[in-house]
């Protein structure tokens, strides 16, 4: 029997589709057995399950654009602090406006974006894999169906397009196309501050990519890829300098309402991070299902699988380095992107927020395909664990 190259193209496709689709099932098993902060049931499929605190402020950029006021200009017995949108970037509120331009409503159109962004994670993860199905590559793509903090995938926030981002970033990067690395790492940026890392990585990648070039076309390519990375946050605050007169709106509100801006000592950050009591804060009202009564600390959990996570990225790193003497080039940039997704939540002072800027770590996938059975299988099991945990947090309400 002939088979036709187009379906071997269709299977070769197959793979993260099926990954998208678990996805999906494994959150919508969650959600079924969780409860909404008000006591109702969870609707998976609806677009109100997915949104959080942080959604309104994208949809509202989304909508009607960027905004910065003093809050008891309209709400007299506010505290005296900067209001407003700005604290947000705008590479995901654009991508969904430009989605709401088919007709769609704005909240749908997040759903639409986020979706989509997804696939494409777990298409250009797939391609990263060499696109062949193995044991391997299998396991590789299951735990990137629960990955820690995934449940952001499926929310209407940035993250999944941010992840997808950093992807393509390394893709360019390992295919020494200047254009795709730098048109990656724009989007990460202009779509999350935790983008910064591809510029950290597009800057080191002179010392890992570009082979083929002498060393100053090296570190010209580098430096050029890293500087177009960075316009991603000149876009964001051309934006807001547009409404609000101001090219330091986005500093003037995370000092004002948030008390951040500034650098922090990471450790402390994150005893701090650890220490959040979301369960005295948000616990939902009425009886509680058993996973959403066992879920309302899973934070907690959660830093110590994505501490775990790195240090098997970086353990993985390290022997092959001694057994193989090389990575290639994506394997380089997976890993200077995992640690330093890890480290800078809290070096910003992300307490409320690091569990889903965390989720980016996605890339270092990348690496875990080179581990022993023996690793990804327990990684396996305790990332489904702990997905089903701090979903269920997420969909009571409990997670902002």
């Amino acid at each position: 029997m002939i088979r036709s190259p187009r379906s071997g193209r269709l299977r070769a496709a197959l793979p993260p589709v099926v990954a998208w689709l678990v996805s999906h099932l494994v959150t919508w098993a969650v959600a079924g057995a969780s409860v909404a902060g008000d006591g109702s049931r969870v609707a998976y499929w609806s677009t109100a399950a997915r949104r959080r605190w942080d959604s309104e402020h994208y949809l509202s950029i989304a909508r009607g654009g960027y905004e910065m006021f003093r809050c008891r200009d309209r709400y007299p017995d506010f505290p005296d602090v900067v209001c407003g949108n700005v604290a947000w970037f705008p590479g995901y509120p654009m991508a969904v406006r430009a989605v709401s331009a088919t007709g769609l409503s704005y909240e749908l159109s997040a759903a639409v974006v986020t979706e989509a962004a997804l696939l494409g994670m777990f298409a250009v993860l797939w391609w990263l894999l060499g696109a062949r199905l193995t044991r391997a590559t299998a396991l590789t793509l299951a735990i990137g169906a629960v990955f820690p903090g995934g449940v952001y995938f499926h929310a209407l926030f940035p993250v999944a397009l941010a992840t997808l981002a950093l992807l393509v970033c390394a893709a360019g990067v390992g295919r020494g196309s200047w254009w795709t690395a730098a048109a990656g790492g724009f989007v990460a940026v202009a779509c999350h501050p935790v983008g910064a890392v591809a510029v950290v990585m597009l800057l080191s990648s002179a010392l890992f990519a570009w082979r083929g070039d002498a060393w100053p076309v090296r570190w010209a390519k580098a430096g050029a890829a890293a500087v177009a990375a960075g316009c991603g946050l000149l876009w964001a605050k051309w934006l807001m300098w547009q409404v609000t007169g101001r090219w330091d709106a986005y500093e003037t509100i995370q000092r004002s309402s948030y008390g951040q801006g500034d650098l922090r000592p990471p450790f402390a950050e994150m005893v701090r991070a650890y220490r959040v009591p979301f369960r005295d804060w948000y616990t939902p009202k009425g009886r509680l299902p058993w996973l959403v009564e066992h879920s309302l600390a899973a934070h907690r959990p959660q830093f110590w699988l994505d501490a775990v996570f790195v240090v098997l990225v970086v353990a993985t790193a390290v022997v092959l380095l001694v057994r193989e003497r090389r990575l290639s080039v994506v394997e380089w940039a997976a890993l200077v992107l995992t640690v330093a997704v890890f480290l800078v939540p809290f070096v910003a002072g992300a307490q409320m927020s690091w569990y889903r800027n965390h989720a980016q770590m996605f890339v270092g996938l990348v690496l875990v395909r080179r581990m022993s059975p023996w690793v990804q299988v327990p990684l396996l099991v305790a990332c489904a664990a702990q997905y089903a945990l701090l979903g269920a947090m997420f969909f009571a309400g409990v997670l902002v």
